[in-house]
């Protein structure tokens, strides 16, 4: 193999694929990654054996051939590089070893066999549709602070994402929940999505498309089976193993008959929640909400460092009530507000409260209450 690449592009390609290489494998073939050259192009391939990410870069192929390298190592090294190099990559005679020269700068870095390293199974995937990389980017956004790090509880630890149709509209829906709150997200159903299977996509899943989104502002294409889910991007192409486990009937934990509302400003509540759980206990970061006509007092007491308190002007016309949550999980439910304001529907304090965003429909948050 004897390929020459851009510096910039190959360090773009790295550093996509070696997020999905775990720091500490006990397969050492697990750390590599694979290089392909050839038809004018380098070929990358990580994998953990439940996440392959592929990518395709423009390269100045002299020989075609394949070989695996330290994915981690490579990358640090290409990074080291200065802006503008161009990068030779080769196998020695042996073919033992990469040798990879820009400048005056050269590496050999110990490879195993392109044979050993292992390719996902390409399973069939009946369900194909594509969708905006903006939309996917807020289903996954808006939901994935939600997502368990129980790993008992291993069928909450991903984004639940299923079509369907509620009061005769088809919806794509996504939904996580650690059993503290819960975040529910939807948009229109894309064509082809309707015969989809109800999905769980893992979280390291979520956050490696997450990082790629980041980038990408075309579309995207997704295929479902029963097992896996491949996203398609223009030159990435991700395939990612899901939870096998069943989702459990978030519907039930939804209030419906929360007849108390408070409005807010989401800005200002947010400031006001973080201003006051500066003082609260990192174990049990309660905040108190005392609602009593349109004010607002929000306060903290902690036995270790002292007492605080805020207060707001809100919109609230129903009976005077106190109802305490977790001050962190108020705050990520507030960040994810795109609107000015937001609304609580609230039943009493030992129920689940309901937030919306002002300007966002299609989003809906539920949050468990604390003793205080």
């Amino acid at each position: 193999m004897k390929t020459t690449i851009e510096r910039s592009a190959l360090l773009k390609a790295l550093n996509h694929v070696q997020s999905v290489v775990e720091r500490r494998n006990t397969i050492p073939i697990l750390s590599n990654v694979l290089l392909e050259a050839d038809n004018g192009s380098l070929g990358l391939t990580a994998t953990d054996l439940e996440i392959e990410m592929r990518e395709r870069v423009e390269a100045d192929v002299a020989q075609a051939g394949a070989i695996t390298a330290p994915a981690h190592m490579l990358y640090d090294i290409v990074r080291k590089l200065p802006d503008g190099a161009q990068v030779e990559l080769s196998t020695d005679e042996t073919g033992g070893r990469l040798v990879l020269i820009s400048g005056k700068s050269s590496f050999a870095l110990q490879t195993l066999p392109r044979e050993d390293f292992p390719a996902m199974a390409q399973d069939e995937m009946p369900v194909a549709f594509a969708l905006l990389g903006s939309d996917l980017r807020r289903l996954i956004e808006k939901t994935r602070f939600a997502i368990s790090q129980e790993e008992t509880r291993y069928y909450l630890n991903g984004i639940y994402l299923h079509a369907l149709e509620d009061d005769g509209q088809a919806l794509l829906r996504a939904v996580a929940t650690d059993g503290h709150r819960l975040a529910r997200v939807q948009m229109a159903q894309p064509v082809g999505a309707a015969d989809m299977p109800a999905i769980i996509v893992p979280r390291k899943t979520v956050n490696e498309v997450q990082k790629l989104l980041e980038e990408e502002t075309g579309e995207v294409s997704l295929q479902v089976s029963e097992t896996k889910i491949n996203f398609a991007f223009s030159n990435i192409v991700l395939t990612s193993k899901l939870i096998d486990g069943k989702f459990p009937d978030y519907t039930r934990v939804i209030p419906l008959n929360n007849d108390k509302v408070l409005g807010v400003d989401a800005k200002s509540f947010a400031q006001s929640v973080d201003r006051v759980s500066a003082i609260s206990s990192e174990k049990s970061r309660a905040v108190k909400l005392s609602l009593e006509g349109d004010r607002l007092s929000l306060s903290v007491s902690n036995p270790d460092s002292g007492s605080a308190s805020d207060e707001l002007s809100v919109s609230y016309q129903s009976a005077p009530m106190d109802i305490g949550f977790n001050a962190r999980y108020l705050m990520d439910i507030t960040g994810q507000l795109d609107g000015e304001s937001a609304t609580f529907e609230l039943a009493d304090s030992g129920s689940p409260t309901i937030v919306r965003d002002g300007e966002d429909t299609n989003a809906l948050y539920v949050l468990m209450p604390m003793r205080v």
